[in-house]
């Protein structure tokens, strides 16, 4: 016997299209749900960057995404955990504002440049990397395991300083450990200034000048 001859014509059809009215009703909730929690999130990342962890509740993110207290506590247990979310964000979305720079030669000093010029647009132009880099400052007061700040980005330095030096382009006597220790903390120094002082207006002229004195250290290609 045919099984298919036994379903109505709209059964046969949504068994051949593979998916039935019951399907497409959860995939809608499930894109709403997703939608849902990236404005909740964006809200706490623009609250987070703007007053601080310590002053923010649940209510000004709430309000902030124009949603209710309930709708945010459906997504997200408490405060914390959005503080952590927002983090994990700060980092994805440094790699990504990282990654074009990391399509050319990576034994190049000025792809170590464009890395850090990038990076430094993102904390003048970036929410997620405003929020994130205040909440690393303020991790002290955050109940919730934090990634520790900034070691796979020095990471990231050091690798394209090792392969510099490999290269040529970096004095024998340059430690890229040490180099990448000291332009990674230049430049998160920079922007915590420019931040108090200029609300990030002026971060990237802040790491062209870091950026300046290291151009001293490299030398031409051989």
């Amino acid at each position: 016997m045919d099984v298919m001859s036994e379903h109505s014509d709209a059964t046969q059809t949504s068994h051949i299209s593979g998916s039935t009215s019951a399907d497409d009703t959860s995939h809608l909730k499930q894109e709403r749900a997703i939608r849902t929690r990236r404005t909740i999130l964006d809200a706490a990342a623009e609250v987070f960057a703007r007053h601080g962890y310590p002053n923010v509740t649940i209510k000004d993110i709430a309000d902030g995404a124009e949603m209710t207290k309930g709708a945010v506590y459906f997504h997200f247990s408490n405060k914390e955990a959005l503080a952590v979310a927002v983090t994990e964000e700060f980092y994805r979305r440094l790699n990504e504002i990282v990654s074009p720079a990391l399509e050319g030669d990576h034994s190049s000093p000025s792809t170590v440049v464009d890395v850090l010029l990038r990076t430094a647009g993102g904390f003048r132009d970036d929410v997620y990397v405003k929020a994130g880099a205040r909440l690393q400052i303020e991790r002290p007061y955050i109940k919730a395991e934090m990634p520790v700040p900034y070691v796979g980005f020095t990471s990231l330095i050091v690798e394209l300083l090792q392969e510099c030096r490999a290269a040529g382009r970096l004095p024998e006597s340059a430690v890229p450990e040490a180099l990448a220790r000291v332009l990674v903390s230049a430049l998160f120094g920079a922007q915590h200034i420019s931040w108090v002082q200029n609300d990030r207006a002026d971060i990237v002229e802040r790491a062209e000048e870091i950026l300046d004195a290291f151009a001293l250290l490299s030398v031409p290609a051989r």
